[in-house]
């Protein structure tokens, strides 16, 4: 057992180093790298989601629903939040230990030889790849759910050349240095992973974003199903959970998910939409294309007693750790990792609690933290902010994060950017909150959990990164 451990940290940090001797390799390189490993993404169906926020969530709707409806699934997400294998799931568990490692030496020897050879090194994302598309294949999955890591375009997940359906979650602003500074910019590179004839479901709540993403799928003649924000009507928000109806033309389906921020409600329907098209393509591979929405229509009814409701028991029973997700009693994380993120993380504050709460915060350098604490301080209520640092070298200093905190609460909310609106120009400045930095994760999380007043609510976002390191010291806390 010691030499099994002992072999496993030795893959990890062999893994972990890569980020060091390597930098971003074109998608004939990643399809170099797969073809010499067999070209395992090929012997499954997948379904391949990109999007700036909410991919993650529908990866878990999609996965739990094809699971429950009797499907043999993998989840290939990023990042990790306590272990690397999380990233491969199968059947709703992380890999094992013995596949990952047996995966990630094949892996190890394909990048060798591509070295010897004179080919760059595959990049960190394109190992775990890899990795990831081998454990699937040598367990014989049905069905992939595939999220995007960085864009869409040139993503290392987009070598995939035939999936079975393609999704787009929601679109904003974000590494606007790599994917372009406005929302059609970015709305190209995710919908770069459409595909010729390939159904494509997406979040049509931002119309420059649905133009592109129109144009894209016309273009290449794929299907599109756009979810729109009016075909949704949530029934009940309880904090924990939230029913919803949802009208996709043909049906009016409620939908019960397990999580209380009202966004969730948007990728709920996403999701749903695309379970429905994979019914559709189901029905059609039994009984022949047939464009009537009629014959679609009967499709769809001949499954429900099979697929469906197992579908839905699946969305109900989701787990996605780490998105307004209650960790202990009154202690929420959520990775709110950019500014469209940190919006919806405050409207679920707002639906958790009216009262004034404690926030732990962190962010990682390249995102707009200013911005993020601005928002922070203008739309939420907050006794105290305790602010940490994200650890790996890539987070924001707490130091530096508290004076940002600070600056705004001394200057006003509309002196530190240019205001979108009078309202915002005019807003007060926030008077008592008390900014606290606190270099450690588990030190900053201790203290804000004895900061709080009996009964208050602790919520800690702004970096998946932060979050993954709470989660093991929630975990650990659960188990004492």
């Amino acid at each position: 057992m010691e030499n099994e451990i002992g072999t496993y940290k030795e893959t990890v940090e062999k893994i972990l180093e890569i980020p060091k001797f390597t930098s971003k390799n074109s998608l004939g390189h990643t399809r170099e790298f797969l073809r010499r490993l067999g070209d395992p993404q090929e012997s499954f169906k997948v379904i391949h989601v990109a999007g700036s926020n909410g991919k993650g969530s529908v990866c878990a709707f999609l996965e739990s629903a094809l699971r429950a409806s009797g499907k043999k699934t993998g989840l290939f997400t990023s990042p990790h939040l306590m272990h690397l294998e999380e990233r491969f799931a199968l059947d709703g568990q992380p890999c094992s230990r013995e596949d990952f490692v047996w995966a990630a030496e094949l892996a190890g020897q394909a990048a060798f030889a591509m070295v010897e050879e004179g080919l760059p090194h595959p990049t960190f994302f394109e190992y775990v790849f890899a990795v990831g598309m081998l454990v699937f294949a040598k367990r014989n999955v049905e069905y992939a759910v595939l999220e995007t890591g960085l864009g869409g375009r040139l993503d290392a997940t987009n070598i995939v050349a035939k999936p079975l359906l393609t999704v787009i979650t929601s679109i904003s602003l974000e590494h606007t240095e790599i994917l372009g500074d406005t929302l059609a910019q970015i709305a190209a590179e995710k919908a770069g992973i459409l595909k010729p004839g390939v159904p494509v479901v997406y979040d049509a709540s931002v119309p420059e974003a649905e133009e592109i993403i129109q144009k894209k799928a016309a273009s290449l003649g794929c299907k599109a199903y756009p979810v729109r924000p009016e075909k949704i009507k949530i029934l009940l928000n309880t904090g924990k959970k939230i029913d919803f109806s949802y009208d996709s033309g043909y049906y009016v389906t409620k939908v019960s998910i397990p999580f209380g921020a009202p966004y969730q409600a948007q990728n709920g329907a996403v999701a749903w939409q695309a379970l429905e098209c994979l019914m559709e393509l189901e029905g059609i591979a039994r009984h022949g294309q047939d464009s009537t929405s009629r014959r679609r229509l009967e499709c769809l009814m001949e499954l429900e007693g099979i697929a469906r409701e197992a579908a839905l028991r699946g969305m109900a029973a989701a787990v996605w750790k780490g998105r307004m997700q209650e960790a202990l009693p009154g202690v929420y994380f959520d990775g709110a990792h950019n500014l469209s993120g940190i919006e919806k993380f405050l409207e679920a504050v707002k639906q958790i609690t009216g009262e004034s709460a404690v926030l732990l915060f962190s962010m990682v350098k390249e995102k707009e933290y200013v911005e993020a604490a601005r928002r922070l301080l203008l739309d939420g209520s907050w006794d105290e902010v305790v602010v940490t640092t994200v650890a790996g070298g890539r987070g924001v200093a707490c130091q530096e994060l508290a004076e940002v905190f600070r600056g705004i609460l001394k200057d006003g909310p509309a002196q530190t950017t240019t205001a979108s609106s009078p309202k915002e120009a005019a807003a007060p400045k926030k008077q008592g909150v008390k900014v606290t930095a606190i270099a450690g994760a588990g030190q900053a999380f201790a203290y804000a959990l004895a900061a709080r007043k009996p009964g208050q609510k602790l919520f800690c976002a702004g970096s998946l990164y932060l979050v993954g390191e709470l989660e093991q010291i929630a975990g650990g806390m659960q188990n004492d």
